[in-house]
């Protein structure tokens, strides 16, 4: 038996503990803003936050997360907010399909808290999930965007 919190709520788990992540939370949990890309771990459209830091939930077994706790996409927004990530990439129309862009955004809002000021550079070094829209342009804008959004956040 697993137990651990999902976007703040407490889950038990009682089945096969080398199942990954993923599939939890999209058959059993049925959220399904974490997307399926490639299942090994490489493009990151699986990612989620686990204790805290980002991780492609595909690469993760159930067995790794007694105790622990896993915010996804859909647990990002706080009091009916948004998360600055969030707003801004839906005010700056980010996404081209949109199927990476919830991996995208766990990444970056990781990303955004060990890097609150990003160079281009920081981005492209840092920042390793894959868009085959390419929108990589109007996502380094966004991030900016975001940190600038978030560090007034935090003088407030």
């Amino acid at each position: 038996m697993i137990r651990l919190k999902i976007n703040n709520n407490d889950v038990t788990y009682h089945g096969d503990e080398s199942m990954p992540l993923l599939w939890y939370l999209r058959d059993h949990a049925k959220l399904v803003g974490t997307k399926f890309g490639c299942g090994i771990g490489a493009c990151g459209a699986c990612s989620v936050h686990i204790n805290g830091k980002v991780a492609r939930s595909c690469s993760v077994p159930m067995s790794a997360l007694n105790s622990g706790e896993v915010k996804t996409i859909e647990g990002l927004k706080e009091n009916d907010q948004l998360h600055p990530v969030q707003r801004v990439w839906i005010e700056d129309a980010v996404p081209q399909c949109g199927y990476c862009q919830a991996g995208q955004i766990m990444a970056v809002i990781d990303f955004l808290e060990t890097n609150p000021t990003p160079t281009d550079d920081d981005i492209d070094q840092n920042l390793s999930n894959i868009c085959r829209c390419g929108t990589y342009t109007r996502m380094r804008a966004a991030i900016h965007r975001a940190a600038t959004l978030m560090n007034k956040n935090e003088v407030n």
